[in-house]
């Protein structure tokens, strides 16, 4: 997946999110150019730094979600954060670095998993034996005259079936000191992962199922077998030369500082900002991470503001400036039925865990739509979000009654179902188009 050409990857993109294709092949190219930038001499990657994007559009037409969807095709280090939550330094609240150290966090995590999955293997061995010898103890007067080996052979066979997964055993756990918060809205810090060996390692056994106890067991032998310092090594690179940071609200901070009172940080975010675009090193506890080659897409409603009225500096950390377009009633009628993750899919699976077969006409479809581009129209402009609050009226009375033990039974959601329920909602809407 990581040598996707600009075309694959806005296709898909697709699935998942319907129009705004300005934004899509931004983020292609921008993604593209990571691996063409891979494959240059080192002298020349080290002159070539990311072009990072503004996407400017209302709340919910697909911004967050282009940039997660981005990451997760690349299994690249990707972080959302908000700007309004960052103050100017001298101030009580987070400092931008923070932003790099989360990113940090999260590239050790997906290194960690991989690592993981690498020796699950070796791993489930091992806890496949423990467990064995525990339930050779628990069960020894079933044995009989079997010998010991054949015994255990049988009970690993009904373990790898699932027949022991609810029983409880007890096993010896490594207890592991809890992570505490040093500073008010920090990072959290792992007492353990400071010191490391320096603390004794306490143990306690602990009453489990066998089936937590195969996991538990598992997790501890993976963590045996991974090397820590590889995996922070491979988890800095990773976030040095991969890493994806989502800077939400954008708009929020783009005011100048000149009123006071809670503005008065505004710029001075922006200003604390610069630097970790341009390109910086920001200490971690794993180590010195450079920000020069790290992807940064910024975002914003952009209603009040606009992003003129960031300081030219940071502006010009940004070049490609891509606009998000409201959504139509043709787009909404995409979303309800085209993507992999369409809500009316969601509803579907939801409800069929009570028996009901979910059924839309292509009619209904057409209302919902209708009733959520009309909403948004007269009312505040909340994308596909709106799809969600229309949903959730539309089957409040399907989702209260559903339940119980009876057979699978079809419901058929066609138009007149979907004027009938939603015809408070729609009146709600036809009084606000007079209110000046």
């Amino acid at each position: 997946m990581e040598h996707l050409t600009p075309k694959q990857i806005v296709n898909e993109l697709d699935k998942y999110i319907i129009g705004q294709d300005k934004a899509k092949r931004a983020v292609a190219i921008a993604l593209r150019n990571r691996y063409r930038r891979s494959q240059l001499s080192e002298a020349d990657r080290e002159e070539i730094t990311p072009k990072n994007i503004i996407m400017k559009g209302p709340t919910g037409v697909g911004k967050t979600e282009i940039a997660r969807r981005l990451a997760k095709l690349v299994k690249a280090p990707f972080i959302k954060v908000e700007a309004t939550k960052y103050t100017e330094v001298g101030y009580v609240g987070r400092d931008v670095e923070s932003m790099i150290r989360d990113l940090v966090e999260c590239s050790i995590r997906l290194v960690r998993e991989e690592k993981m999955r690498e020796v699950s293997v070796k791993a489930t061995g091992v806890a496949e034996r423990r467990i064995v010898d525990i339930l050779s103890d628990l069960k020894k007067s079933e044995r009989g005259e079997m010998s010991k080996e054949v015994f255990d052979a049988r009970l690993l066979e009904d373990l790898r079936a699932g027949k022991f997964d609810s029983m409880q055993i007890e096993l010896e756990v490594v207890d592991a000191p809890k992570s505490m918060e040093i500073v008010p809205g920090g990072a959290e810090i792992n007492i353990g992962s400071i010191f490391g060996d320096m603390l004794p390692k306490k143990k306690k056994r602990r009453k489990m199922t066998v089936k937590a106890a195969m996991q538990q067991i598992i997790g501890e032998e993976s963590e045996k077998l991974i090397d820590p310092d590889a995996v922070n090594s491979e988890a800095l690179t990773r976030a040095e030369e991969q890493g994806i940071i989502f800077i939400d609200e954008i708009d929020k901070i783009a005011g100048k500082a000149n009123q006071g009172g809670a503005d008065v940080s505004r710029e001075g975010v922006q200003r604390d900002i610069l630097p970790i675009v341009e390109g910086c090193t920001v200490m971690t506890k794993y180590g010195a991470v450079k920000t020069d080659f790290i992807l940064f897409i910024a975002a914003g409603a952009f209603h009040i503001s606009k992003v003129e009225d960031l300081i030219p500096e940071l502006q010009g950390r940004f070049p490609i400036n891509v606009e998000l377009e409201s959504l139509s009633k043709e787009d909404f009628v995409k979303i309800l039925t085209q993507p992999q993750n369409a809500i009316t899919a969601q509803y579907g699976k939801l409800l069929g865990v009570d028996h009901i077969d979910l059924k839309f006409s292509e009619e209904a479809i057409e209302e919902i739509a209708s009733v959520s581009a009309d909403m948004n129209a007269t009312s505040e402009d909340i994308g596909a979000r709106r799809l969600h609050t229309v949903m959730e009226y539309l089957l409040e009375d399907i989702s209260f009654n559903a339940g119980g033990d009876y057979p699978t039974v079809e419901v058929k959601i066609d138009k007149k179902y979907v004027d009938e329920h939603l015809e408070k909602m729609m009146k709600n809407r036809d009084l606000k188009k007079y209110v000046l």
